[in-house]
């Protein structure tokens, strides 16, 4: 026997870090990891490597590029000037970032998460982010912020949050949700901790339920009003988050008051004499006329934020005398809520109806009773064709009637076949059917019997002429060619 010889190779730093290169992305096909950055797989960490612009060249298979921390104040068009098609994540926050290029984002098209916050951004100018077709997350909060242009979030079809809490904003676009064109799939609104005065009860009812549960309005010096009560009162009694878990920061100053009081607690007391919100809940049928009933001269908002005034469009919404509602011709869109409110000097309170429309019509009330007949015939029916199969259905041997067959041994009972309904074994005295005559002219291949026949049994004789033959084609031979041998 040879003795076995195990070759070793001394692997230094040298070869391990030129082992990593080859399979690493890193190595010399695609780019050098940049200086001060930290690379794995298609993530670049350039965070707190106190850099004054962004590293290049980047490679282009990046697909997180961190470079919060450092002091990145200006981000230009030229930041990245090759396509960058596999970026989704890009993390500037805390870079004193004061100036981002309508046009620095042109080449880094499928970025989805943005991180902007903790900077010194002051105005968000028109088409900023319209680049960014594919973004789904976007901070901005702790920033410097007082301007919103109306088109800065032009084309940001696929935005679901937007953080935009610790700025200096005096006015919000909120025209821009209520279209539902601009942020079509927006889900979170974070507008906390800024310097809101006032808000829209009207355009935030008409927002969807999904973005009125998570707007968040608190820590602003809001001024106190009975609809933004009855609104934020309402969303407690739902739950909603935005309200519930912030309760003690949604708060609001009185005229000639110097300090905050809570929104929720302006219920009952002076000199506003707030009264919480009714609800009620209507349903009707296309096509049909219903009143939204009020019982003094009151105005309503339409669920799209409209208020009315009098006659609507084509005449179908129409402002009645006594101030109720009245909508005729019933659509899909007419469904929502709907909000009737009165101010004045010894009541202010709000009713909202909330109108669900179903997507067919409903000819009047005997169509409910037709409906009934109809299920207790078919019911009458099915019972009528059961009775039929149990009880008068034909007898497949007709020549057969006045035979009696006698009850087949227990120990029969496995050479029955499952798959046939030709009997295994001749029984009684008298002549069997037609149709079960076998001949000879059956048999197959082998001495075996073809469909609609049985071999013919022996004689029973002696004391062993209860035990019968067993029958292997009758299970097996449809499945099988081994018999079953009982």
């Amino acid at each position: 026997c040879h003795p076995r010889v195990a070759l070793r190779v001394p692997m230094g730093p040298l070869s391990v870090l030129l082992a990593l290169s080859l399979l690493s992305p890193w190595g010399s096909a695609g780019g050098s990891c940049p200086p001060r950055c930290v690379c794995a797989s298609n993530l670049l960490s350039c965070s707190q490597a106190n850099l004054s612009a962004v590293p290049a060249p980047l490679p282009r298979f990046t697909a997180v590029l961190d470079l919060s921390h450092n002091n990145v104040t200006r981000l230009r068009a030229d930041w990245a000037p090759a396509r960058l098609p596999h970026l989704h994540a890009l993390l500037l926050s805390h870079n004193g970032l004061a100036f981002v290029s309508t046009e620095a984002f042109t080449n880094v098209p499928r970025l989805r998460h943005l991180d902007l916050s903790s900077n010194r951004l002051r105005t968000l100018d028109e088409n900023l982010f319209s680049d960014l077709g594919e973004l789904e997350v976007l901070l901005l909060y702790n920033n410097e912020i007082s301007t919103v242009d109306r088109t800065a979030f032009e084309n940001l079809g696929r935005l679901r949050k937007l953080y935009l809490g610790q700025n200096r904003i005096a006015r919000f676009p909120l025209e821009l949700l209520r279209e539902g064109t601009r942020l079509p799939q927006l889900a979170l609104l974070d507008l906390s901790a800024n310097r809101l005065r006032a808000v829209p009860a009207g355009e935030l009812q008409a927002l969807p339920a999904w973005l009125r549960d998570r707007l968040y309005l608190h820590n602003n010096p809001l001024a106190c009003d009975c609809l933004l009560f009855q609104l934020l009162d309402r969303g407690r009694r739902r739950h909603l988050s935005a309200v519930e878990d912030f309760q003690d920061e949604l708060r609001c100053s009185l005229p000639g008051a110097t300090a905050l009081i809570k929104i929720l607690d302006l219920a009952g007391k002076q000199p506003l004499n707030c009264s919480k919100a009714q609800e009620a809940v209507l349903e009707a049928h296309l096509g049909d006329s219903v009143t939204l009933g009020c019982d003094s001269r009151r105005h309503w908002v339409t669920p799209g934020g409209e208020r009315v005034l009098g006659d609507g469009g084509n005449g179908s919404v129409v402002l009645l005398a006594n101030g109720s509602l009245q909508l005729r011709a019933l659509r899909p869109e007419d469904a929502g809520t709907y909000s009737c409110w009165v101010a004045g000097p010894l009541l202010n309170e709000t009713l909202y109806v909330e109108l669900l429309v179903h997507n067919f019509t409903l000819h009047g009330p005997h169509d409910t009773l037709n409906t009934a007949y109809t299920t207790l015939v078919g019911c009458i029916l099915s019972v009528v064709l059961v009775l039929i199969y149990l009880y008068l259905t034909p007898c497949r041997c007709c020549c057969c009637r006045g035979t009696e067959k006698p009850p087949a041994p227990r120990d029969d009972s496995i050479n029955s076949s499952v798959l046939s309904t030709t009997p295994n074994h001749a029984g009684g005295t008298g002549e069997p059917c037609a149709s079960h005559i076998v001949s000879s002219a059956g048999t197959g291949q082998n001495g075996r019997f073809k469909g609609g026949g049985t071999p013919p049994l022996p004689a029973r004789h002696g004391p062993k002429a209860q035990r019968k033959v067993s029958d292997p084609d009758s299970v097996s031979s449809v499945f099988s060619d081994t018999p079953i041998v009982v």
